[in-house]
């Protein structure tokens, strides 16, 4: 079971992680789920379900699964989210197996939780997007939030993203240079990017309301950890950076104090930071919703990508699938299926070593900062 302690540990738990990462990552969904509840069973976790009524390519029930290692009542909160963006999950479980194996020792007022694949439909489809093609960190919108509209450049955009066709070589690569020559680069990626309200089946597509996964997940933040006085929220994707590496990203309009404390807390710049500015910034992600939901907690949240391949081949693939999903057949067994898959959770046992590693680390070191160090 998790150590709880009044004192702070003097040395972290290890894994066996170096030349066995790979044995981590689950081959599909119903593993990775069912390796998940295992391990939260030996650990002794509180284990609850939020199910969600969308089923999974054999019928089978899917949820997010949320583990809880430490006291109920805890003050301090170490929350690690996966799958955000479903078939991104991969790495978050692999990661959230790692920690359950070896957790961090956690204090008599602490509690270290798991949320395992937000997004169970896309983990179980290999979509990115949930069952209504709604990319969730697009979706966390206050109630008061105008859910219509898509950036004047993103329309322009539209038929090349989102062509009403199955998937064919078309020279994408090609036509989109020729769009970032004509709007220069950095606002065609921030179009793309952004979220949109407008084509429902179109990539990024932020819905048209809060969708039943989030809102049972914000309900649940707020009967669960509203009373705490601090929550270190890591929400771990994949795709952005440099292949196998990892970057860590701060919510636009994080405060400079609170950006060089997080610094300190991981010993890594972020991005976000008024030294690394971000590439893009989105609208209704998961960051900037918990300070709202989760009002007087002190909530610190990093978002973790652990790097793939380029954005093009990325976007590429996200394309593809997108194709597939609304014009062609949309079962698994289909290269656009696969080319995702590989996109965004790479088969190579070297970057699934280095993802595992990544983002077990980063849970040790906020657990450290959090638990033994914040405020001493």
């Amino acid at each position: 079971m998790a150590r709880i302690s009044s004192a702070p540990p003097t040395t972290r738990p290890e894994p066996a992680i170096a030349g066995s990462g790979a044995a981590w990552f689950s081959a599909d969904y119903p593993a990775a789920r069912t390796r998940f509840l295992a391990a939260a069973r030996e650990q002794k976790a509180a284990v609850e379900t939020l199910t969600i009524a969308a089923r999974g390519p054999a019928n089978e029930d899917l949820g997010i699964d949320v583990a809880w290692l430490g006291t109920f009542d805890a003050r301090r909160i170490l929350l690690h989210v996966s799958g955000v963006h479903g078939v991104e999950a991969y790495a978050g479980s692999a990661t959230q197996l790692v920690l359950l194996n070896a957790p961090p020792a956690i204090p008599s007022d602490g509690a270290l939780v798991f949320v395992h694949v937000l997004n169970p439909y896309g983990m179980a489809w290999l979509r990115r997007t949930n069952e209504a093609n709604v990319d969730l960190n697009r979706n966390f919108l206050p109630h008061t939030a105008t859910w219509a509209g898509a950036p004047p450049l993103y329309r322009q955009l539209d038929r090349l993203l989102n062509p009403p066709s199955p998937p064919t070589r078309d020279g994408f690569g090609l036509r989109l240079a020729m769009r970032g020559l004509r709007h220069g680069l950095p606002a065609v990626r921030q179009a793309i990017a952004h979220g949109q309200h407008r084509y429902p089946r179109g990539l990024f597509y932020g819905g048209a309301e809060l969708q039943p996964g989030p809102r049972q997940f914000c309900d649940w933040l707020q009967r669960r950890l509203a009373g705490a006085d601090s929550v270190f929220a890591i929400d771990m994707h994949t795709g952005l950076g440099t292949h196998g590496g990892s970057t860590l990203i701060v919510e636009p309009g994080t405060r400079a104090a609170t950006t060089a404390e997080l610094e300190a807390a991981v010993a890594q710049a972020l991005v976000g930071s008024a030294a690394m500015p971000a590439a893009y910034s989105v609208r209704g992600s998961l960051g900037a919703a918990l300070p709202r939901l989760l009002p007087g907690v002190d909530v610190k949240f990093l978002l973790q990508e652990i790097g793939t391949w380029s954005s093009l081949h990325v976007l590429n693939a996200l394309r593809d699938e997108n194709r597939w999903h609304h014009f062609g057949e949309g079962h698994l067994n289909h290269s656009a299926k696969r080319q995702i898959r590989e996109a965004l959770c790479p088969a190579s046992p070297a970057w699934r070593c280095a993802a595992v590693a990544h983002g077990s680390d980063l849970v040790y070191r906020a657990a450290d900062w959090l638990f033994w160090k914040k405020g001493t």
